[in-house]
Protein backbone atom coordinates (compact mmCIF):
# COMPACT_ATOMS: atom_id res chain seq x y z
CA UNK A 1 0.00 0.00 0.00
CA UNK A 2 1.31 3.37 -1.49
CA UNK A 3 1.29 5.71 1.84
CA UNK A 4 -0.09 9.35 1.06
CA UNK A 5 0.91 12.54 2.15
CA UNK A 6 -2.12 13.66 2.22
CA UNK A 7 -2.80 14.57 6.11
CA UNK A 8 -5.54 12.34 7.76
CA UNK A 9 -7.50 14.54 10.74
CA UNK A 10 -9.17 11.79 12.31
CA UNK A 11 -11.99 12.26 14.67
CA UNK A 12 -12.17 9.12 16.97
CA UNK A 13 -14.88 7.92 19.16
CA UNK A 14 -14.80 4.58 21.13
CA UNK A 15 -12.49 2.80 18.28
CA UNK A 16 -8.99 2.02 17.80
CA UNK A 17 -8.55 3.83 14.37
CA UNK A 18 -5.03 2.65 13.31
CA UNK A 19 -6.21 1.16 9.65
CA UNK A 20 -5.70 4.74 8.44
CA UNK A 21 -2.68 5.01 10.20
CA UNK A 22 -1.38 2.55 7.23
CA UNK A 23 -2.49 4.98 4.13
CA UNK A 24 -1.32 8.23 5.00
CA UNK A 25 2.23 9.70 6.44
CA UNK A 26 0.86 12.36 8.69
CA UNK A 27 -2.22 12.49 10.61
CA UNK A 28 -3.51 13.53 13.78
CA UNK A 29 -6.38 11.90 15.83
CA UNK A 30 -8.79 13.58 18.15
CA UNK A 31 -10.26 11.46 20.44
CA UNK A 32 -13.51 12.22 21.70
CA UNK A 33 -14.05 8.69 23.58
CA UNK A 34 -15.58 7.71 26.64
CA UNK A 35 -14.92 4.19 26.82
CA UNK A 36 -12.31 3.74 29.34
CA UNK A 37 -10.57 0.76 27.67
CA UNK A 38 -10.45 3.06 24.25
CA UNK A 39 -8.44 5.45 25.78
CA UNK A 40 -6.02 3.61 27.56
CA UNK A 41 -4.96 1.93 24.81
CA UNK A 42 -4.21 5.09 23.18
CA UNK A 43 -2.90 6.71 25.70
CA UNK A 44 -0.01 3.90 25.69
CA UNK A 45 0.42 3.68 21.98
CA UNK A 46 2.49 5.83 20.56
CA UNK A 47 0.51 7.46 17.60
CA UNK A 48 -0.51 11.50 17.82
CA UNK A 49 -3.32 11.50 20.30
CA UNK A 50 -5.04 14.70 21.07
CA UNK A 51 -7.75 14.22 23.70
CA UNK A 52 -10.85 16.46 23.41
CA UNK A 53 -14.02 17.15 24.39
CA UNK A 54 -16.86 14.92 23.36
CA UNK A 55 -18.90 17.18 21.86
CA UNK A 56 -21.15 14.34 19.88
CA UNK A 57 -19.84 14.70 16.38
CA UNK A 58 -16.70 14.98 14.02
CA UNK A 59 -17.36 19.23 12.74
CA UNK A 60 -15.84 20.29 15.77
CA UNK A 61 -12.78 18.25 15.49
CA UNK A 62 -12.36 19.76 11.87
CA UNK A 63 -12.99 22.97 13.03
CA UNK A 64 -10.63 22.75 15.96
CA UNK A 65 -7.76 21.68 13.50
CA UNK A 66 -8.21 24.33 10.86
CA UNK A 67 -8.56 27.16 13.83
CA UNK A 68 -5.10 25.28 15.32
CA UNK A 69 -3.15 25.00 12.03
CA UNK A 70 -4.83 28.24 10.09
CA UNK A 71 -1.33 29.61 9.17
CA UNK A 72 0.43 26.17 8.75
CA UNK A 73 -2.43 24.11 7.19
CA UNK A 74 -0.95 20.89 5.21
CA UNK A 75 -1.64 21.23 1.67
CA UNK A 76 -4.27 18.70 1.20
CA UNK A 77 -5.98 17.18 4.51
CA UNK A 78 -8.34 14.06 4.49
CA UNK A 79 -11.48 14.79 7.13
CA UNK A 80 -12.62 11.50 8.11
CA UNK A 81 -13.94 9.75 11.36
CA UNK A 82 -12.48 6.72 12.87
CA UNK A 83 -15.50 4.71 12.26
CA UNK A 84 -15.67 5.44 8.09
CA UNK A 85 -14.75 2.14 6.63
CA UNK A 86 -18.07 0.34 6.76
CA UNK A 87 -20.49 3.48 8.19
CA UNK A 88 -20.10 5.77 5.27
CA UNK A 89 -17.95 3.79 2.69
CA UNK A 90 -16.73 1.10 1.46
CA UNK A 91 -12.82 -0.15 2.23
CA UNK A 92 -12.31 -0.46 -2.01
CA UNK A 93 -13.46 2.98 -2.54
CA UNK A 94 -11.48 4.68 0.16
CA UNK A 95 -8.55 2.90 -1.48
CA UNK A 96 -9.69 3.89 -4.93
CA UNK A 97 -9.73 7.96 -3.46
CA UNK A 98 -8.14 8.35 -0.63
CA UNK A 99 -4.70 9.74 -2.37
CA UNK A 100 -6.80 12.24 -4.69
CA UNK A 101 -5.67 15.93 -4.43
CA UNK A 102 -9.10 17.43 -5.01
CA UNK A 103 -11.92 18.07 -3.54
CA UNK A 104 -13.60 14.98 -2.66
CA UNK A 105 -16.79 13.85 -0.72
CA UNK A 106 -15.89 10.26 1.44
CA UNK A 107 -18.91 8.60 0.50
CA UNK A 108 -20.34 5.20 -0.90
CA UNK A 109 -22.50 3.23 1.01
CA UNK A 110 -23.50 0.13 -1.02
CA UNK A 111 -26.43 -0.34 0.93
CA UNK A 112 -28.57 2.82 0.25
CA UNK A 113 -31.56 2.86 -2.07
CA UNK A 114 -32.75 6.15 -3.85
CA UNK A 115 -35.78 7.37 -2.54
CA UNK A 116 -37.04 9.54 -5.18
CA UNK A 117 -39.04 12.02 -3.14
CA UNK A 118 -36.12 11.76 -0.34
CA UNK A 119 -32.78 11.49 -1.09
CA UNK A 120 -30.50 9.81 -4.01
CA UNK A 121 -27.22 9.14 -5.29
CA UNK A 122 -26.40 11.17 -8.57
CA UNK A 123 -22.89 9.12 -9.21
CA UNK A 124 -20.67 7.68 -7.15
CA UNK A 125 -19.69 9.52 -4.20
CA UNK A 126 -21.95 12.03 -4.76
CA UNK A 127 -25.57 12.52 -2.43
CA UNK A 128 -28.40 14.58 -2.44
CA UNK A 129 -31.19 14.91 0.14
CA UNK A 130 -34.68 17.27 -0.69
CA UNK A 131 -34.35 20.37 1.90
CA UNK A 132 -36.78 19.75 4.56
CA UNK A 133 -34.60 19.64 7.87
CA UNK A 134 -36.76 16.11 8.79
CA UNK A 135 -33.92 15.92 11.55
CA UNK A 136 -34.38 19.33 13.50
CA UNK A 137 -37.16 17.01 15.83
CA UNK A 138 -34.84 15.20 17.40
CA UNK A 139 -32.09 17.57 18.60
CA UNK A 140 -32.16 21.17 20.45
CA UNK A 141 -31.03 24.52 19.15
CA UNK A 142 -30.90 27.60 20.76
CA UNK A 143 -30.56 29.91 17.01
CA UNK A 144 -31.07 28.09 13.81
CA UNK A 145 -33.85 26.11 13.30
CA UNK A 146 -33.81 25.37 9.83
CA UNK A 147 -30.71 24.82 7.12
CA UNK A 148 -32.13 28.12 5.22
CA UNK A 149 -32.10 30.31 8.19
CA UNK A 150 -28.41 29.33 8.85
CA UNK A 151 -27.34 29.40 4.84
CA UNK A 152 -28.72 33.06 5.19
CA UNK A 153 -27.15 34.23 8.00
CA UNK A 154 -23.71 33.03 6.71
CA UNK A 155 -23.32 34.04 3.39
CA UNK A 156 -24.49 37.31 1.11
CA UNK A 157 -27.59 36.36 -0.95
CA UNK A 158 -27.71 32.61 -1.26
CA UNK A 159 -29.75 30.48 -3.38
CA UNK A 160 -32.16 28.72 -1.05
CA UNK A 161 -31.48 25.24 -2.47
CA UNK A 162 -34.65 22.22 -2.81
CA UNK A 163 -31.76 19.77 -2.80
CA UNK A 164 -28.46 19.32 -0.85
CA UNK A 165 -25.57 18.07 -2.05
CA UNK A 166 -23.26 16.85 0.49
CA UNK A 167 -21.37 13.73 2.19
CA UNK A 168 -23.05 11.88 4.57
CA UNK A 169 -20.87 11.95 7.85
CA UNK A 170 -19.19 15.48 7.12
CA UNK A 171 -16.28 13.43 5.74
CA UNK A 172 -14.42 15.37 2.76
CA UNK A 173 -10.47 15.39 1.36
CA UNK A 174 -9.47 19.06 1.14
CA UNK A 175 -6.48 20.94 -0.42
CA UNK A 176 -5.57 23.91 1.54
CA UNK A 177 -6.60 26.69 -0.91
CA UNK A 178 -10.14 25.03 -0.38
CA UNK A 179 -9.72 26.40 3.13
CA UNK A 180 -8.12 29.71 2.85
CA UNK A 181 -10.27 31.46 0.91
CA UNK A 182 -12.39 32.34 4.43
CA UNK A 183 -10.57 33.91 6.92
CA UNK A 184 -9.87 31.81 10.33
CA UNK A 185 -12.36 34.00 12.26
CA UNK A 186 -14.92 32.39 9.94
CA UNK A 187 -14.25 29.07 11.15
CA UNK A 188 -13.86 30.12 14.80
CA UNK A 189 -17.76 30.80 14.38
CA UNK A 190 -18.76 27.44 12.81
CA UNK A 191 -17.00 25.80 15.66
CA UNK A 192 -19.06 27.82 17.90
CA UNK A 193 -22.24 26.94 16.21
CA UNK A 194 -21.52 22.99 16.23
CA UNK A 195 -20.53 23.18 19.63
CA UNK A 196 -21.89 25.17 22.29
CA UNK A 197 -24.13 22.31 23.58
CA UNK A 198 -23.72 19.16 22.95
CA UNK A 199 -24.85 17.97 19.20
CA UNK A 200 -27.07 20.90 18.70
CA UNK A 201 -29.50 20.97 15.09
CA UNK A 202 -26.69 23.24 13.97
CA UNK A 203 -24.38 20.86 13.66
CA UNK A 204 -26.71 19.02 11.56
CA UNK A 205 -26.92 21.74 9.14
CA UNK A 206 -23.83 22.66 8.92
CA UNK A 207 -22.99 19.00 8.01
CA UNK A 208 -25.26 19.45 5.12
CA UNK A 209 -23.47 23.33 4.31
CA UNK A 210 -19.72 21.95 3.77
CA UNK A 211 -20.01 21.23 0.63
CA UNK A 212 -20.88 24.66 -0.24
CA UNK A 213 -18.55 26.31 2.40
CA UNK A 214 -15.45 24.30 1.01
CA UNK A 215 -16.17 24.49 -2.98
CA UNK A 216 -19.03 27.59 -3.02
CA UNK A 217 -18.56 31.36 -4.30
CA UNK A 218 -20.70 32.90 -1.51
CA UNK A 219 -19.16 36.38 -0.02
CA UNK A 220 -19.60 35.98 3.81
CA UNK A 221 -21.73 38.73 5.98
CA UNK A 222 -19.55 41.32 7.76
CA UNK A 223 -20.13 39.24 11.03
CA UNK A 224 -18.39 36.19 9.85
CA UNK A 225 -15.14 38.06 9.73
CA UNK A 226 -14.83 38.95 13.27
CA UNK A 227 -15.85 36.51 15.98
CA UNK A 228 -16.88 39.55 18.81
CA UNK A 229 -19.33 41.19 16.07
CA UNK A 230 -20.56 37.07 15.40
CA UNK A 231 -21.83 37.05 18.95
CA UNK A 232 -23.41 40.22 18.82
CA UNK A 233 -25.28 39.85 15.69
CA UNK A 234 -26.06 35.95 16.42
CA UNK A 235 -27.30 36.94 19.68
CA UNK A 236 -29.88 39.64 18.27
CA UNK A 237 -30.91 37.16 15.25
CA UNK A 238 -31.91 34.93 17.71
CA UNK A 239 -34.23 37.32 19.86
CA UNK A 240 -35.70 39.23 16.75
CA UNK A 241 -35.92 36.63 13.51
CA UNK A 242 -37.92 33.74 15.03
CA UNK A 243 -41.67 34.22 14.04
CA UNK A 244 -40.37 36.21 10.37
CA UNK A 245 -38.46 33.16 9.94
CA UNK A 246 -41.45 30.64 10.87
CA UNK A 247 -43.76 32.57 8.40
CA UNK A 248 -41.17 32.23 6.10
CA UNK A 249 -40.63 28.63 6.49
CA UNK A 250 -44.44 27.80 6.39
CA UNK A 251 -44.31 29.70 3.16
CA UNK A 252 -41.47 27.67 1.57
CA UNK A 253 -43.03 24.05 3.06
CA UNK A 254 -46.58 24.96 1.63
CA UNK A 255 -44.85 25.41 -1.92
CA UNK A 256 -42.64 22.06 -1.02
CA UNK A 257 -45.63 20.86 -0.68
CA UNK A 258 -47.08 21.90 -3.98
CA UNK A 259 -44.17 20.90 -5.80
CA UNK A 260 -44.43 17.77 -4.72
CA UNK A 261 -48.08 16.95 -5.28
CA UNK A 262 -46.99 18.12 -9.03
CA UNK A 263 -44.24 15.61 -9.25
CA UNK A 264 -46.50 12.52 -7.97
CA UNK A 265 -49.15 13.48 -10.78
CA UNK A 266 -46.77 13.62 -13.03
CA UNK A 267 -45.13 10.37 -12.41
CA UNK A 268 -48.73 8.42 -12.53
CA UNK A 269 -49.56 9.91 -15.57
CA UNK A 270 -46.45 9.23 -17.02
CA UNK A 271 -46.61 5.32 -15.73
CA UNK A 272 -50.58 5.12 -16.99
CA UNK A 273 -48.92 6.06 -20.64
CA UNK A 274 -46.64 3.69 -20.12
CA UNK A 275 -49.13 1.00 -19.05
CA UNK A 276 -51.21 2.14 -22.22
CA UNK A 277 -48.55 1.54 -24.42
CA UNK A 278 -47.57 -1.55 -22.82
CA UNK A 279 -51.44 -3.12 -23.11
CA UNK A 280 -51.42 -2.04 -26.92
CA UNK A 281 -48.19 -3.27 -27.61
Amino acid sequence: MIKTDTFFVISNFNTIPNQYLEYCNNYLIYDQSNDNTIIEQLKVSNWNVSFVKHTGHNLSDYFRFIIDYYHNLPDCIMFLKGNIIGRHLTKSYFEKVYNNKIFTPLYNDDSFKDSVWVANLLYEGIYIEINTDWYVESKPHNYFQTYNQLLEFIFVNPIIPKWLIFSPGACYIVPKNNILKYPKEFYTNLYFLVTYRFFPVEAYHVERMMQVIFTGNYLLNDYMFSTEAFLEVLKNYSMNTSRIVKTKEQILSFRNLISLVKMILYYKAHNWKLNIKRYIN
